[in-house]
């Protein structure tokens, strides 16, 4: 087995007592090293059994095909060594690249709105502030540019705003290739996500109200404990969802959970954050005012089973229970006949 633990994936080689993570991510001031390395002793057997198994069905140079086979495969955890490649065949991003090979450099040597270019330049620095990668030198920050600008001038409906910087940004991190980062970018935020990004988030407003619903139908007492307290949902959840838990999670949690995006799509942040939810029921339900409500939800998010991301992606598939994606277009749809009906209310008053 040892023989594979090389091209598992970073963690291999990396100190589990370095001040950064294996993507360049600075540790917090109160990491749990100790815990960390008990749960890599395990993991890293994970990893690798993964790796090998991930290689007999790659092999050399083969794209990977959507069958109930990889996407057991998947869910258990894409190689770090694979992540790229897997991701761009079965998102479909592949194919789109592979139909329009010339599209990304022609995009970078078209004329680009001056506005746009100058907003994502203001975002660079604040993009993972806490990344060696993108603090110690300037390449990871110019070719994010690059991204971003050519994202947005091939989609003008969406242009650029924040929020892609941070998923572009891990993209890259993970990819090391920009060209393949736009590619999984436009399928993510055309295809998997679509109208997260646009000016009005309306896809984005209406999937957090499809999670109050969720959250409605699989735990009614914790729904109605934070409707009389008064927070609204999407104070909580906006970073979730318009970040896809980057920032929110510990990075290879964030990675794992893409693995299953790319795949299964957005289902899987609906999984996420009900199982996120539903672990940490009894402490949201033994808040008792709006503040302490807000920062219970906010903890929620450093439970312990988050850092252990292969235990964490075991149980979004439990937890939760059923959860279809018939399921979820029918509550779209409710829930969009719902805004419709209350924007008419407002305008005929």
């Amino acid at each position: 087995m040892v023989q594979f633990w090389i091209v598992v994936c970073r963690h291999t080689s990396w100190p589990l007592h370095a001040l950064v993570d294996e993507y360049g991510f600075e540790r917090p001031e109160n990491f749990n090293y100790e815990t960390y390395e008990e749960f890599m002793s395990e993991y890293l057997k994970v990893l690798a059994k993964r790796a090998k198994k991930w290689s007999d069905i790659i092999g050399e140079g083969r794209s990977v095909r959507r069958n109930l086979t990889v996407k057991r495969y998947v869910r258990k955890g894409i190689p770090g060594v694979h992540r790229c490649s897997v991701w761009l065949s079965v998102s479909g991003a592949e194919e789109l690249k592979n139909k329009s090979p010339n599209l990304y450099q022609q995009l970078l040597n078209d004329q680009h709105d001056p506005q746009v270019a100058e907003n994502i330049r203001i975002d660079l620095p604040r993009t993972f502030p806490d990344n060696i990668f993108f603090n110690n030198t300037d390449l990871h920050q110019r070719q994010l540019y690059n991204i971003l600008l050519a994202f947005a001038h091939q989609n003008q409906e969406v242009g650029y705003c924040q929020g892609l910087n941070y998923i572009a940004g891990l993209l890259l991190l993970v990819t090391k290739n920009e060209e393949n980062a736009f590619w999984l970018l436009k399928v993510l935020i055309e295809n998997i996500l679509p109208e997260y990004y646009t000016p009005t988030m309306k896809g984005l407003l209406i999937d957090i109200d499809v999670l109050v619903e969720l959250v409605k139908l699989k735990m009614p007492d914790v729904f109605q404990h934070v409707e009389n307290l008064g927070l609204p949902w999407p104070v909580i959840t906006t970073k979730w969802f318009i970040c896809l838990f980057a920032e929110v999670l510990p990075t290879e949690t964030t990675l794992r959970i893409w693995d299953c995006l790319f795949y299964e799509g957005s289902k899987i942040v609906f999984r996420v954050a009900l199982t996120l939810i539903k672990r940490n029921k009894q402490n949201l339900l033994a808040c008792q005012d709006f503040t302490d409500l807000a920062e219970c939800f906010k903890e929620i998010t450093k439970d312990s089973i988050v850092v252990k991301c292969h235990e964490f992606m075991e149980s979004i598939f439990k937890v939760p229970g059923s959860l279809s994606n018939s399921t979820i277009l029918k509550l779209r749809q409710k829930v969009e006949q719902t805004h419709k009906e209350q924007k008419l209310a407002k305008t005929s008053r």
